[in-house]
């Protein structure tokens, strides 16, 4: 067993240079599978999902590698199937973006259903529709579907819902599909945006990204380029909210501020001041936060993904918070592993009750998802004694290098191998 270990620290003072996007990365890769020449993508994280989707990609003849530069360089010339691993593609949620980018070439793509983090109601309704829309045929089996045409045709398609994820895999099949395609009541992500760019600079023709109505005209073939991901806006918002739990003064390099604008305000309204420039934010906070109502919604407001880091920073906060979560209502699995370690934290039918104010004792945790995981590192970092977080893997789908990267915060994490024993005596420290 691998888990990892968080003490108690003192302010911060301290700068942490921001990856790149996972979300974004894992879209771009499908992305890149477009182009009959490769793609170089610089600033794709070295995570447990990207390795899960090279893996996914090899199977098949997909090319997804490091080159010398440490870039990932995404070749197709040697894609000799499309009928992807059932296991693979049920256990990683996002495997559904590699029919947006080899359904137009290869006619037909079968795949298990999406698996990922369990938040109960994550329904791929919005990706079937826009499937038949573009005129293709979904066939569904017990354990896996398939998705087939011999012609993408351009649509004019209206989302029943804000959808990230189908609103990319709508752009990447409209972008080889014959004729103009409309997309309305688009997602309006930075993500979205970044698959976008990454298009065009492939020779796709898309306008309108960042709004509620995207067009791409289709084009015949697109060829490879070098590019580079966004930031991670998620890591970056985790790492603000840090600053309140201990105090101190954080700077955030190669970052987008307006990415990250909601969060910011809201932080704002709870006791975190800020600074920013075009690539730099400066986090600060006297570790006083006042309690709060929080909402979360799609882009631009408040990301759910954010939900469960401020849950752990709303602990700090004297008195009652509320936390309503409102595109995955059941995403509270860390509730009760907040409670194991001291707070007092009341969920029920999409909200949560965050009693603050309380020292948490430490323990151990598990996370349940690659959110929940940060979550339980704050909590960590509030603690009177260690906490040991187990579920590590989960983290990993986020961070390259959890240890390194909240150490260049001044943050100490330890990776511990073997059974985590209450003296903290039986096992071997591997980073």
């Amino acid at each position: 067993m691998r888990w990892l270990e968080v003490k108690q620290r003192g302010p911060l003072d301290g700068s942490v240079i921001i990856p790149g996007s996972k979300n974004s990365s894992l879209a771009l890769i499908a992305a890149a599978v477009l182009g009959d020449t490769p793609t170089i993508l610089e600033g794709i994280p070295d995570i447990n999902d990207i390795r899960a989707i090279g893996e996914i990609g090899s199977r098949i003849g997909l090319q997804v590698s490091k080159n010398d530069d440490g870039h990932f360089v995404v070749d197709s010339s040697r894609i000799h199937s499309s009928v992807l691993d059932q296991a693979l593609t049920s256990s990683f949620r996002a495997s559904y973006y590699l029919i947006g980018g080899l359904l137009s070439k290869y006619k037909r793509v079968t795949l298990g259903y999406p698996g990922g983090d369990n938040f109960v109601e994550r329904p791929i309704d919005q990706h079937m529709k826009i499937f038949k829309a573009f005129g293709a045929e979904v066939t569904l089996e017990e354990k896996q579907y398939t998705v087939s045409a011999e012609k993408l045709t351009g649509t004019d398609f209206c989302f029943d819902l804000l959808t990230s994820g189908a609103t990319i895999n709508a752009v990447l099949l409209a972008s080889l599909a014959a004729g103009i395609t409309h997309l309305h009541n688009c997602a309006t992500d930075p993500e979205v945006v970044d698959v976008c760019q990454l298009l065009n600079r492939m020779g796709a023709d898309i306008t309108g990204a960042g709004t509620d109505t995207i067009r791409i005209r289709g084009v015949k073939s697109l060829t490879g380029c070098r590019y580079r991901v966004i930031p991670d806006r998620l890591i970056a918002g985790a790492f603000m909210m840090t600053v309140g739990i201990t105090g101190g003064t954080l700077t955030l390099k190669q970052v987008i501020p307006e990415h990250v604008r909601s969060i910011m305000a809201k932080l704002s309204e709870i006791g975190i001041e800020f600074e920013s420039g075009d690539d730099y934010i400066i986090a600060s906070s006297q570790g006083k936060i006042k309690p709060t109502r929080v909402r979360t919604g799609m882009y631009p407001v408040f990301n759910s993904d954010m939900q469960q880091p401020i849950t752990s920073l709303l602990l700090k906060a004297p008195g009652y918070s509320a936390v309503r979560e409102k595109v995955y209502p059941y995403r509270f699995s860390h509730v009760a592993q907040l409670n194991r370690l001291g707070a007092d934290i009341q969920a029920k039918n999409g909200y949560a009750i965050i009693k603050g104010g309380r020292p948490l004792h430490g323990g151990y945790a598990h996370a349940t998802d690659v959110r929940a995981g940060t979550c339980l590192i704050m909590a960590g970092l509030q603690s009177e004694q260690a906490t040991r977080i187990t579920g590590i893997e989960h983290i990993e789908r986020g961070y390259e290098d959890a240890v390194h990267l909240f150490g260049q915060a001044g943050i100490g994490l330890v990776i511990h191998e073997g059974e985590p024993a209450p003296d903290g005596t039986e096992y071997t420290t591997t980073a």
